[in-house]
């Protein structure tokens, strides 16, 4: 996924001085949210999902993959 805010990134996973661009940079302009993925973390371990082979789910704020 893009970039994620979650509790490590305050306890040292960013430099202090980065915290307040942390995840500016993707097109959505902030960084997700770890109940933004939760969704699709479900949906790809539910029965609803059996069908789907080979497949990528982009969480990731707007950004193109490659």
């Amino acid at each position: 996924p893009g970039p994620i805010w979650t509790v490590l990134q305050p306890a040292q996973g960013q430099p202090v001085e980065a915290l307040p661009e942390f995840g500016k940079n993707t097109p959505l302009g902030r960084a997700g949210q770890p109940t933004e993925l939760a969704p699709a973390y479900v949906f790809l371990t539910s029965p609803e999902s059996s069908y789907v082979v080979g497949a990528t789910i982009h969480v990731n704020g707007g950004q193109t993959s490659p």
